[in-house]
């Protein structure tokens, strides 16, 4: 087991699109290593890919960090002791920790040009050999550097790789991985524009901002023996190092826009809530090692471990996932799920009846309609009868239930029963429909079904005596007689 004093971990997105699943997983695997060692959880945006960079991707980070419930301790939004948290902002840095290299004779300048680089790619390529950088600068004069700085061309900065010997990466999941340096070349730290290579600037960032443990996707393994050969070169101490599997789409190809939502904000739009993304994230690459399926965060904490991470890529199944959210439907407070169901009541344009509504009858219409909903899209739409009254009937019920001979007298009779109650409550109106059901001598779906499609527009629900309790009798009696006459002006003659 990997023990450590002083835990932080670091989730570094680059600000080029929205936050995808994979890096919610990461964002997340960080947060909870950190959050269960008692350590610090840092956000540091990479964002120095100018060309790529989009301030509406930086803000769907954060938010969509914040809507999972990922809480960061230092970051762009609040400092900390070791910022700024933007490498845009840091841009002084990188260039004095350049400067070291080059006059320690560690990095030199390289003048070749894009142009130039890419035919001697080519060439090698031609002849059959890997593509790599030559070296072709590696040893030029002062006299050489002079004449062509003269020219006007800006150098890059590359580090002097060894040409022999072996990288060793000890990483946390796979053990010891092994690099030889003649796969290496001399590669670039430092653009000739005066921004870092990736590379070079991430090690910079940890070093500097002091991260112990550098859990990231496994895509990032080949990155790392060119980051120790930094960490060597500028005498920093090297933090430990976790690369978690790849998430694949149901086929094991490489998951993408063909397999439906893959970004956070996706999945919030199409109504999952944060605690079952969460929840399933954490158990795509982790086990628990039992058979619990459902974890709190606070759980989640108390027993993840890098130990228990996979080292074998996780495959992603959204139907999974809309099991894990029609539990969260079910388990949330009644009160979080009124605020999670807010926005798609407004998105419904039901957000002004809803508001209006007194907070008690949503939330009574919310335990009676969640457990058959498996998103809160769902969810708001089988709510939508309780606070409309000026729904369609669902037209294959129309076919079945109110073409038949009688029904709109049958409904009325209901009607008549009910008007009659003194009291309005489940068991009183089921038992005043359980006695005309018996005194017309018809099965009960004969008057329940009808009712049913009345009442609420629908087929299916929870119970009819949970509804028009909750409906109340007016808005019941006046609902039947609505549907009657609806039958008597469109069904009746079929």
């Amino acid at each position: 087991m990997w023990l450590c004093l002083s835990v932080r971990v670091r989730f570094a997105p680059s600000p080029t699109g929205s936050l995808h699943i994979g890096g919610a997983r990461t964002a997340l695997f960080n947060y909870l290593f950190a959050r269960s060692r008692g350590g610090k959880f840092v956000l540091r945006l990479e964002d120095t890919d100018f060309e790529r960079h989009q301030e509406e991707a930086e803000a769907n980070i954060l938010e969509n960090l914040r809507w999972l419930g990922l809480e960061w301790d230092e970051g762009p939004d609040c400092g900390g002791p070791y910022g700024p948290y933007r490498q845009s902002e840091r841009l002084e840095l990188y260039r004095q920790e350049a400067r070291r290299l080059l006059e320690a004779g560690l990095a030199y300048p390289c003048y070749c040009t894009p142009e130039e680089l890419a035919a001697e790619r080519e060439r090698m390529r031609r002849e059959g050999k890997v593509p790599r950088y030559s070296g072709r600068c590696r040893n030029l004069t002062p006299e050489e550097r002079a004449e062509l700085e003269a020219k006007g061309i800006k150098p890059a900065l590359r580090l002097r790789v060894p040409a022999e010997g072996q990288i060793v990466v000890n990483d946390l999941l796979r053990g010891e991985v092994v690099f030889d340096c003649s796969a290496l070349d001399d590669f670039i730290i430092m653009k000739s524009s005066g921004v870092p290579t990736y590379n070079f600037a991430c090690v910079v960032d940890d070093a500097h901002m002091k991260i112990s443990h550098v859990i990231r996707a496994e895509e990032h393994l080949s990155n790392t023996p060119k980051q120790l050969l930094v960490y060597q070169a500028l005498g920093y101490e090297p933090p430990a190092f976790a690369h978690v599997p790849m998430i694949l789409a149901p086929d094991r190809s490489k998951l993408s826009k063909r397999h439906g939502a893959t970004g956070v904000e996706e999945f919030r739009a199409n109504g999952f809530v944060p605690e079952a993304l969460l929840n399933y994230l954490a158990l795509l690459g982790w086990s628990p090692g039992d058979e619990q399926e459902i974890f709190s965060k606070e759980e989640l904490i108390a027993r993840f471990s890098l130990e228990a991470v996979s080292k074998h890529a996780a495959v992603y199944d959204i139907q999974k996932l809309t099991w894990f959210n029609s539990q969260y439907l079910n388990l949330l407070p009644l009160e979080r799920l009124y605020e999670l169901a807010l926005p798609f009541f407004r998105e419904a344009g039901l957000g002004e009846e809803v508001e209006k509504a007194e907070r008690d009858y949503v939330l009574r219409v919310l335990a009676a309609v969640r457990s058959r909903a498996r998103t809160l899209v769902e969810l708001v739409d089988m709510s939508s009868y309780f606070f409309r009254d000026d729904f369609a009937y669902d037209p294959k019920g129309v076919d079945k239930f109110f073409r038949r001979p009688g029904v709109a007298e049958l409904l009325r009779e209901g009607r008549e029963i009910l008007a009659r109650l003194p009291s309005f409550d489940e068991a009183s109106v089921e038992a005043a429909y359980r006695r005309l059901i018996e005194e017309k001598g018809i099965k009960g779906g004969d008057l329940i079904h009808p009712t049913r499609l009345a009442l609420t527009g629908r087929t299916v629900g929870p119970g009819l005596f949970e509804i028009m309790a909750l409906l109340g009798k007016e808005r019941c009696l006046a609902r039947l007689e609505r549907a009657a006459r609806w039958i008597e002006q469109n069904a009746g003659s079929a």
